[in-house]
Order: C-alpha cells, then sequence, then structure tokens
C-alpha cells in the first residue's frame, strides 16, 4: 500500500507524535523511580536523554510528507531496536529477574505506529514483530505479561495499519466526489452556454426546414440529429464507443438519433451488447430511420426492449406503408438498400429482421440480436 498523500492521514502522525511524548514522560518517570536498581544508572540517563532527542527527530521528521520514507521509518526502528538491545546491560539482567521493567516499555510502539500508518497492516505487523522479537530476547524469563506485551504490539500494527488504509481509501473517494461535482458544475455552465447559442440555433434549423425538400430538407434533419446528440453529450451521457473493446451501452449509440422527429424510448439501465453487435444494430437501425425520412414525414417512434437473451430495436412509422411484395421487387429490380443495409448488418451478427406493413398503415421493423453475438 503506498504512503497516502493527502490529509486525511494528518492527524494519526499528530497522534503518534503526542503518543511519543506521552511514553517518554512515562518512561522519565519509570526511571527516577527505578533508577537506583539499575546496574548503570547513569548510562539509564543518556539512553532517557536519546529518546527524548529521537522523540524530537521522529515529530519534526513524520511531520512532512516527502520525509516520511524509507530512510527515516528503518532508522526509527533501529533505534528503537538498538535500544532494547542494550536495556539488559544497562538495567541489569537480575534487575531485570526481579521485574524491573525494560527502559523503553510502551515508547517502544511508535516505531510500530508510524509503519503502520505509512504502510498499512502488512508494514505495522512487521514492525511490531522485529520489535517484539528484540524484546523477548532481552528478558531471561518470557512470562505472561512478556507476551502480553508482544500481543498489543502486533494489535496496534494491525489496528492503527486498518484505520490508516480507511482513511487513505476516504479521501480518495472524497477528491473523486470533489472532481465529479466540479465536473458537475462545468457541464452545467456550458450547457447553459450551449443552450442560449448553438443547440437554439440548432433548434430553429431543424424547424425552419423539417418541410422543405432536397438538399434544404436533409440539412434540417442532421440539424435535428445534432441537437438531439449534443443535448445528449452536456446532459452526461456515456461515450457510445468502448476504448477498450468490451461491452456497449446501445442506450448510447441510439441516442444521438433522438431529435423532434425521432421518439427513442429504452430501459433506465444500461443495454450492454459486445460492440460490433452494437455498432451494426444501431446503423441498420440509422438506415431505417433514412427511409422513414425519405419516404413519409419523419416522424418515428424507436423502442428499445432488452429481453435477456435477445435485444430488439423497433422502428415504427405513420407513413403510407407498402405491399407485401414490394421489397423482394425491389431486390429483383436491383434496388437492395433494405436488403444490404438492414437484413444485411443484421444477418451478420446473427439477429433477424422482422418488417411489417400495409398500404395507408404505415412500417414497423423489429431487429433482433442475440447478447452474446454470432
Amino acid at each position: 500500500m503506498p504512503t497516502p498523500s493527502g490529509g486525511f492521514e494528518v492527524p494519526l502522525w499528530r497522534a503518534i507524535a503526542v503518543f511519543r511524548v506521552a511514553s517518554l514522560a512515562y518512561v522519565c518517570g519509570l526511571a527516577l523511580r527505578d533508577a537506583d536498581r539499575y546496574a548503570h544508572p547513569i548510562a539509564a540517563g543518556g539512553l532517557v536523554l536519546l529518546m527524548a532527542a529521537w522523540t524530537g527527530v521522529t515529530a519534526v521528521g513524520y511531520a512532512h510528507p516527502a520525509r516520511r520514507g524509507w530512510p527515516l521509518l528503518l532508522a526509527d526502528l533501529g533505534v528503537v531496536l538498538a535500544i532494547l538491545l542494550v536495556t539488559p546491560w544497562v538495567i541489569g539482567r537480575a534487575a531485570l529477574a526481579a521485574g524491573v521493567p525494560t527502559l523503553a516499555v510502551a515508547w517502544l510502539a511508535g516505531p510500530v505506529l508510524a509503519w503502520a500508518v505509512s504502510g498499512g497492516r502488512r508494514r505495522g505487523v512487521v514492525a511490531a514483530l522485529a520489535l517484539g522479537a528484540a524484546d523477548l530476547v532481552t528478558r531471561e524469563r518470557i512470562g505472561p505479561s512478556t507476551l502480553t506485551g508482544v500481543t498489543l504490539l502486533l494489535l496496534a500494527g494491525v489496528v492503527v495499519g486498518h484505520v490508516a488504509r480507511l482513511a487513505v481509501t476516504a479521501e480518495e473517494r472524497l477528491h473523486r466526489a470533489v472532481e465529479l461535482e466540479a465536473a458537475t458544475r462545468e457541464r452545467e455552465r456550458l450547457a447553459r452556454d450551449i443552450h442560449d447559442s448553438v443547440l437554439q440555433v440548432l433548434a430553429l434549423v431543424q424547424r425552419r426546414g423539417a418541410h422543405l425538400d432536397g438538399e434544404a430538407g436533409e440539412l434540417a434533419r442532421l440539424a435535428g440529429e445534432q441537437e438531439a446528440a449534443l443535448r445528449a453529450l452536456i446532459g452526461g451521457v456515456a461515450p457510445v464507443g468502448s476504448a477498450t473493446g468490451g461491452p456497449v451501452d446501445l442506450r448510447g449509440l441510439l441516442g444521438r438519433y433522438a431529435s423532434q422527429t425521432v421518439s427513442l424510448s429504452a430501459p433506465a439501465t444500461p443495454v450492454p451488447l459486445p460492440a460490433r453487435v452494437a455498432h451494426e444494430l444501431a446503423a441498420a437501425t440509422a438506415a431505417a430511420l433514412d427511409n422513414v425520412a425519405r419516404h413519409t414525414d419523419g416522424r418515428a417512434w424507436v423502442l428499445v426492449e432488452d429481453e435477456g437473451a435477445t435485444v430488439t430495436v423497433s422502428i415504427r412509422d405513420e407513413g403510407p406503408g407498402f405491399a407485401a411484395d414490394r421489397l423482394a421487387r425491389a431486390a429483383a429490380e436491383g434496388r437492395i438498400g433494405v436488403a444490404r443495409s438492414i437484413r444485411g448488418r443484421l444477418d451478420d451478427v446473427g439477429g433477424t429482421v422482422r418488417i411489417t406493413s400495409a398500404p395507408g398503415a404505415g412500417t414497423e421493423l423489429e431487429l433482433t440480436v442475440p447478447r452474446e453475438g454470432p
């Protein structure tokens, strides 16, 4: 787990500094009380001064994120290990056997807490095991109280490391939330500006040219499509493509075709399909809508149905319709627009096309593809 870089762990480092100062005060009290029982009282006083100096060094060092790396962490662990290992000579084996506590006592937990905050549970456990083993080496006799101290070190490494990891995770989530909020505010600002300019112009072009023929009518239709696509973009619709080649949400692909003349109804939840299947189905839908625009007043209704194993897109219009044999006659005459642009695309991905029409009754196409593709 990497060293946290934000501000949520700052209170933890401050708490470690406070703990080391408080535990140092406890060490000083014990040293004054038991000085006459030490084998080398003057050396014990020197060690206490060293512990006080190192407490100040770590408080200053860990206060700066750039200094919380391996050099300081290893030095911290090494200093405390050295103090533990010289304890038998300073205090004396006889005094230790008589129950005199080691010189470091609670102060030795400082590196464990620092390692846990910097790297999580695993790093805290490593430091606790190293210090616990050194503490056991200094003992003539290992009793329940000694094992209890080692166990408390391990628990401190695990618990503090877990809390530190939770703090880092919470900070990352907060950063993502702040970034999302900023992006949403920017999108809303852009939406207001675009709505007051580009969208209004596109809507005006679409309305004025909706009933014109030729290139003017085609321009109006394209303006309507671009207006719908732009509205979807500033509204936060996910990208229609898949950069990784994974599943694609069909709703995003079809959303670009929604306009004032094309009504799109889709499920509220994503409709994922393999990228190739989704793009072919969307292209077939576009071809069907082009037919609607050429042969009717342009009004169409598109319905997306997610049926689990299959996905069906229905395109319906209220145009003049056509006789049942018209498509066959058109194919025989060499006009294969529907066969190539719609049926051909669906056949390539294992889908089916069902066309229902009658003169004066409009036309309905049902494009069905399998969920997993061919």
